[in-house]
């Protein structure tokens, strides 16, 4: 009789008293999978950009499918496709060729999978949802704008030798990147208080294909070369900290440095770890800083709601046209970081620890 009772506790009572223990329940459900597809690992900052938006992808409850993609297109195809096939709920993608994922993304949409375009705009297709991004105008607008006041533009000041190195033609926030630097840079061209020796002042001859160190380096070596044997040349401007290494790299290799034949004005941007070590040597002289933290917070909260089923939080409805949609997009503001400021925006925010100057 009483081998019978401890039966029936067993097999009848001890699940409903598991009911209202903490933690047991017999109702849960997988979490929600959503796709992550990076372009790169080889760019420190697309390494941070997955890592921290699969760490708030976790916070939040969901399952994360974190790709990197080599910089390879076909290769980010094959990885959005599997995500479809896994069931992601919404996929996240940073491009690698903004104009190649018009086939994927329609079947993704074909299935109701939700698109959020991150920090570059994907073209040509109606299946991207949303874009997240920094404020892609606003990071070249804070470039000229810093050139502009060391140089004294406004006061009239030069003429300056100058020369442009842009970003990739297949990115397209290396478009809005160059825009937003002419904007402010381009009346002092036509003033000449800024003279580009070589000649190159468009995007498509300033670009430089995958923001590659290598070929920034032998296209400074050229314009050097050809047009500042017997000049100094006194500012560049470049799209990114990869793109800025490649320049330096030239001009280090042309003679200039720290004492007699002084670095040029140089930007950058993404405060790369290496590029930080040649702002604060002096060699660099800025690069735009670019909180990915910030962007990707934002980007999971706008997964959150898609999951949710409400309208997220955009800030941006008119300004990005991927030529088949204007997408509602979420903006986050850029900053600048120079020898001036390097500490208090890298390191007292967190960003960085100070050991990376070590490394």
């Amino acid at each position: 009789m009483e081998s019978n009772f401890k039966k029936f506790i067993a097999v009848i009572l001890l699940p409903v008293f598991l009911l209202f223990i903490p933690g047991c329940d017999f109702d849960d459900k997988p979490a929600v999978k959503i796709g992550v597809a990076m372009p790169t690992k080889t760019r420190q900052r697309w390494n941070q950009d997955g890592a921290n938006i699969e760490k708030y992808l976790h916070d939040q409850g969901f399952a994360a499918d974190l790709q990197f993609a080599d910089n390879k297109p076909e290769l980010q195809i094959s990885q959005i496709a599997a995500m479809i096939n896994e069931g992601c709920k919404v996929i996240i993608v940073g491009a690698v060729d903004v104009q190649s994922l018009a086939g994927i993304l329609e079947e993704a949409k074909a299935v109701g999978i939700s698109i959020i375009s991150y920090d570059r705009l994907i073209m040509n297709t109606d299946a991207v949802d949303y874009y997240a991004t920094f404020d892609n105008v606003a990071v070249g607008i804070v470039q000229g704008e810093y050139i502009e006041e060391k140089l004294g533009l406004k006061e009239g000041k030069g003429p300056y030798n100058f020369e442009i190195t842009a970003g990739s033609e297949d990115d397209s926030n290396a478009f809005y990147f160059f825009e937003g630097a002419m904007e402010i840079l381009r009346p002092y061209i036509k003033s000449g208080q800024l003279v580009i020796n070589s000649g190159q002042s468009t995007f498509k001859q300033c670009a430089i294909p995958h923001w590659k160190e290598d070929i920034s380096r032998a296209r400074m070596t050229e314009i050097l070369q050809k047009n500042y044997s017997d000049k100094h040349l006194d500012v560049v401007l470049c799209a990114n900290d990869s793109t800025a290494f490649g320049v330096i790299k030239a001009l280090r290799d042309a003679g200039y440095n720290l004492t007699d034949k002084k670095m040029p004005l140089v930007t950058g941007q993404d405060a790369d770890k290496k590029n930080l070590k040649m702002i604060i040597a002096g060699e660099q002289t800025m690069s735009i800083f670019k909180d990915t933290r910030i962007l990707a917070m934002q980007t999971v909260k706008m997964v959150k709601s898609i999951v949710e089923g409400k309208m997220p939080e955009t800030n941006d409805m008119g300004n990005y046209n991927n030529g088949v949609k204007i997408l509602p997009s979420f903006l986050v503001r850029p900053l600048f970081v120079d020898k001036d400021n390097y500490r208090e925006v890298l390191f007292d925010s967190g960003y960085y620890n100070e050991s990376v100057l070590d490394e």
